[in-house]
């Protein structure tokens, strides 16, 4: 059985997610960790919880989730994994940083592997499939577990609200499609967890959402 613990970080309150299982071993997704009592309060819990972090995947690239990924790289030794499409965001945040006036302590380090769509992301005894739905960022991927029926969306969908449009690389027309033949197929029961505020699900999110109603 899967546990997903969520930890809200930085200013921009950025949901971090473990997702962890009984094997002992979690995959840190987006980490955003911004502030050093963030970054205890992390490795606090990971190590508390006897976890040991295998990898390190970032649903997209933009600054509010990747703040922490020097710190996770740093605490073990593990580099960012995600869409090839995402390394041009991963490039400019830093100075996207600066922009918004909340600078990076230090850069992302570069991925080593990129995950593609259809990717199967295996932890103990559950799997993920890596869903390609971009237009909130130009390479987005979501995480499907259908054993357990979660989903790990980023900034795709949120509770009756869907991911902004108006940074490089977004498109709402795109994010729409994305949504409606990529994630609207999903079972109704399908609990999903975002990049920012509570958890939903996609029925819920079908019925009430006024973005795609």
């Amino acid at each position: 059985m899967a546990l997903v613990t969520v930890f809200t970080f930085n200013p921009f309150e950025e949901n971090t997610i473990v997702l962890s299982t009984s094997s002992g071993e979690c995959i840190i997704f987006d980490p955003g960790c911004y502030f050093s009592k963030e970054e205890t309060e992390l490795k606090t819990f990971i190590s508390e919880s006897k976890l040991k972090p295998v990898r390190l995947i970032n649903t997209h690239a933009h600054l509010d989730h990747i703040y922490g990924n020097d710190f996770v790289h740093r605490q073990y030794a593990l580099k960012p994994e995600m869409h090839v499409g995402e390394l041009p965001v991963l490039k400019a945040a830093e100075q996207i940083a600066q922009m918004y006036g909340v600078p990076m302590s230090a850069p992302s380090p570069l991925p080593e592997k990129y995950i593609e769509d259809g990717d199967i992301i295996t932890l103990g005894n559950i799997s993920l499939e890596a869903i390609f739905t971009p237009g909130h960022s130009p390479a987005s991927l979501s995480f499907f577990c259908k054993e357990e029926k979660f989903l790990i969306a980023g900034d795709v969908l949120f509770r009756e609200s869907i991911g902004r449009t108006d940074l490089p690389g977004g498109n709402h027309e795109t994010l729409i499609r994305s949504i409606r033949e990529r994630l609207w197929s999903l079972p109704l029961e399908t609990v999903v967890y975002p990049g920012h505020g509570p958890s939903t699900t996609i029925g819920y999110e079908k019925m009430y959402n006024p973005f795609l109603t």
